[in-house]
């Protein structure tokens, strides 16, 4: 098994490519190693000392390192634990389906909100994916778009730019409803 790496814009982040299904489809965020209970492949990498994240897309795995910990030093351990998984046969997640990355929404915003679904899942996910992140829909209310960066674009330096002059910018353009997009926390 070859299991390429990739650079995020987030220093701390790194992206793996195992060359085959991650999730089949949706994400899973895995913020500290509490979350990653029902995730046999995410409790093998938090195994390895310094990881603070893991996140899973269709076809790559993105893990986030403490500021104190060299890449140079756990790089391999997360390879190594990342084939191991593979290897065993264990599913990546148990019992529990990733997200879909959509919160419902109903009333008379429902036209609105379904716009910008679209749009997220058609302009920016895939684009996001590419860094080895995910933005979800969290709500719509007054104008106001809420949304949740996981994997490579938590934390990222470049993350706030990302929301205001990207993703609001592309919003505003096709949806005149949508004034402003603010982050959420999980």
């Amino acid at each position: 098994m070859f299991i390429q790496t990739e650079s995020t814009p987030n220093p701390a982040t790194l992206k793996f490519l195992p060359g085959q299904t991650v999730l089949g489809t949706g994400t899973a965020d895995f913020p500290n190693a509490e979350a990653a209970e029902k995730s046999p492949l995410a409790r093998r990498i938090f195994a390895v000392s310094g990881i603070t994240g893991v996140f899973f897309g269709t076809d790559f795995v993105t893990v986030t390192k403490a500021e104190a910990t060299a890449w140079d030093h756990v790089k391999p351990a997360i390879l190594g634990a990342i084939m191991e998984h593979y290897q065993s046969g264990a599913p990546v997640l148990e019992g529990e389906q990733a997200a879909s990355g959509h919160a419902e929404h109903t009333g008379e915003d429902g036209d609105i909100v379904r716009q910008i679904k679209e749009l997220l899942d058609t302009r920016v996910r895939p684009a996001v994916a590419q860094d080895g992140g995910d933005i979800t829909f969290h709500g719509f209310d007054r104008g106001v778009v809420y949304l949740h960066m996981q994997g490579a674009c938590a934390g990222c330096p470049s993350s706030t730019l990302t929301l205001k002059m990207g993703i609001e910018n592309l919003l505003r353009h096709y949806i005149p409803e949508v004034t402003e997009v603010r982050p959420v926390a999980a």
